[in-house]
């Protein structure tokens, strides 16, 4: 991702590259932290709708606890003979290193009105691949 900085915080051509040499190379002994997906909560709040609360640490930050979020709200559609779901909210927080997202979904068996609608037995296919658990 290119971001453009205030004039005063741009760098002169040649110390930014001197600067990217002293960064560890990919690979070089540098350990990226896992997420640890640490568990879901299902409610049904009323009819089609479902809130799921999600926690993760580790090498967890926003973007994994609203996929995992994500994945769950996949699966219980599925658990529940649905195919797709929607997207209405996501509240995400972290305290000491512990990500947690608060999710509502609703689900349904027809492709739902909108533009944050998920195929549920794709993306259950997509978690599968990138390693997120459902539920």
């Amino acid at each position: 991702m290119h971001q453009t900085l205030p004039r005063a915080f741009k760098l002169a051509p040649g110390l930014l590259a001197g600067l990217a040499a002293c960064a560890p190379a990919e690979g070089a002994g540098t350990a990226v932290a896992k997420p640890v997906y640490r568990g879901v909560e299902t409610r049904l709040l009323e009819g089609d709708l479902v809130n799921f609360h999600v926690t993760a640490s580790g090498g967890a930050g926003e973007e994994t606890v609203v996929a995992y979020a994500t994945c769950a709200a996949a699966q219980y559609a599925l658990i529940r003979g649905y195919g797709f779901a929607r997207h209405v909210r996501t509240k995400v927080s972290e305290h000491g290193g512990i990500w947690r997202a608060d999710a509502v979904y609703t689900i349904s068996p027809a492709l739902p009105r909108g533009l944050r609608t998920i195929d549920a037995e794709v993306t259950v296919a997509d978690c599968a691949d990138q390693g997120i658990p459902t539920v």
